[in-house]
């Protein structure tokens, strides 16, 4: 597939996957044929997440998407690097809004979160969002998230952690530093449901406080996890 004749040949797409046979068909495909190069790192999933990975090149890291994503960069080709979640499609007219944002190599540029649920508490989920980002300058990685690998390096690289990366590389990046593009990336909206839209929220807001103020990422990521007993 290739969308309206467009190709980005700088671009290389990095996409940490674990257990994402189910979402990760979709993802690819909306990229098509546009960017020069398709990454996916495994975490060791159990599924058929490495057939489903067939069009783009496979790479086995250590569970932990930070890890997964800085093991990706460092394989990648491209000089721009797209970080995307597996479960993360893009809208159309993601292609042309890359290419524009490829003009500014001194910014890194995420996508409008939107969720695939038609409900009011993912439209509020979706508002809540915006605002975070417009007030806080805090994209998340399920935004997608595009960087040149020279901006990149000048703020230390991705750093391999288990959980928080994407907010460890915004605060890193800063403000001033960010810019929204104004494409959605469309993400699966089944944790939320699962979890529900409050509880999950809330959960997400707990450990994004407590990753501000030090408390070890191991005990964050139970707390994420719903294993914490107290």
């Amino acid at each position: 597939m290739r969308i309206e004749g467009l190709s980005l040949p700088g671009l290389s797409v990095v996409i940490p996957a674990l257990n994402a046979a189910a979402s990760l068909p979709a993802t690819l495909a909306a990229l098509g044929e546009v960017p020069a190069e398709v990454v996916v790192v495994d975490g060791g999933s159990t599924d058929g997440t490495a057939e489903a990975a067939s069009s783009a090149r496979l790479l086995s890291a250590p569970r932990g998407r930070g890890g997964q994503l800085a093991a990706g960069i460092a394989a990648a080709r491209g000089p721009w690097l797209l970080l995307l979640h597996a479960d993360t499609r893009l809208a159309p007219g993601w292609a042309e809004a890359v290419r524009d944002a490829m003009r500014d190599p001194g910014r890194a540029h995420y996508f409008r979160f939107a969720l695939d649920d038609g409900s009011p508490a993912a439209r509020r989920l979706e508002r809540a969002v915006a605002w975070r980002c417009r007030a806080l300058g805090l994209p998340y990685g399920d935004q997608g998230l595009l960087i040149h690998r020279d901006l990149l390096d000048s703020i230390g690289g991705m750093r391999p952690l288990p959980l928080m990366e994407d907010v460890d590389l915004a605060r890193r990046l800063g403000r001033a530093r960010l810019a929204a593009m104004p494409v959605a990336a469309i993400t699966s909206a089944v944790r939320w449901q699962r979890d529900g839209y409050l509880r999950r929220s809330a959960r997400n807001i707990t450990c994004l406080t407590l990753f501000y103020l030090g408390l070890p990422l191991g005990i964050i990521a139970r707390i994420y996890s719903g294993r914490w007993r107290g």
